[in-house]
């Protein structure tokens, strides 16, 4: 008689290893197969047990290494064959992270799955550069917003101008390449054309950077940078803090 694994869909966090947590790096050590994203620390790939099977199916602009569809038959086909998986995915799976959609694949194929929260890209970038994303002076609300949707939607998901009438900070994910186009937006909504904004590359890792300015002049601040994803946009009062506040030097 065959036994089924069980999938675990793992956070991998914002980019330190350090920000992973205990139960994550228990299952990389203990799984027979790991698959993992673009966005997952090299150092986590170096925990696992020299059995296991490493398949990556990372996603980035322009290139994916297997399908969404793929990805999902490719953890229920593990698990029937009786491994259990760890599924690797940068930041938190349930926040824009496509978790939800391969938990529904597991429920459906029958296959036992759990799930690993972590630290999110917004939570991790804010905090290594020095932005709190509530302050009682600033901001009593925040919102993770993407940027990036899904082109076969009849209408976006997305009311931008909705979000601009309000005062929370925004934490905008994949707009890179939208960026100017949103910042338009949401000065056309009502948000002041001089509301701080920072963009964070890389956060959390040696490689972070990041560039601060207004929704006015941010995309061309960006641009001329060079800064592009995997990045997060941190809109409101709070990203003006980050100025004063950054601790985080990737240089060391």
């Amino acid at each position: 008689m065959s036994v089924t694994g069980k999938v675990y869909l793992v956070g991998a966090g914002p980019g330190d290893p350090e920000l992973v947590t205990i139960k994550a790096q228990r299952l990389i050590r203990e799984c027979d197969a790991l698959v993992y994203d673009y966005l997952s620390a090299p150092e986590l790939l170096g925990w696992t047990k020299p059995s296991c099977e490493h398949h990556y199916v990372g996603k980035r602009a322009g290139f994916h290494a297997l399908p969404q569809e793929e990805i999902e038959k490719l953890l229920v086909h593990l698990a029937r064959a009786g491994k259990n998986v760890v599924r690797l995915k940068g930041g938190d799976p349930f926040i824009f992270g496509r978790g939800g959609e391969e938990a529904l694949t597991l429920k459906e194929a029958g296959i036992l799955y759990e799930v690993v929260p972590a630290v999110t890209a917004a939570l991790g970038c804010a905090a290594y550069t020095g932005v709190p994303l509530t302050h009682r002076d600033y901001a009593s609300s925040v919102t993770f917003l993407s940027g990036h949707e899904r082109p076969d939607k009849d209408e976006p998901m997305v009311d931008w101008a909705a979000h601009a009438a309000t005062d929370a900070t925004l934490v905008l994910y994949m707009a890179m390449g939208r960026l100017p186009l949103i910042a338009a937006t949401l000065v056309d909504g009502g948000r002041p054309a001089d509301t701080p904004v920072m963009v964070v590359q890389w956060g959390t890792t040696a490689k972070q950077r990041s560039v601060s300015g207004q929704l006015s002049n941010i995309a061309e601040r960006v641009y001329e940078a060079g800064i592009g994803a995997p990045a997060v946009v941190i809109v409101g009062a709070v990203a003006a803090l980050g100025d004063s506040l950054a601790w985080f030097d990737p240089s060391i």
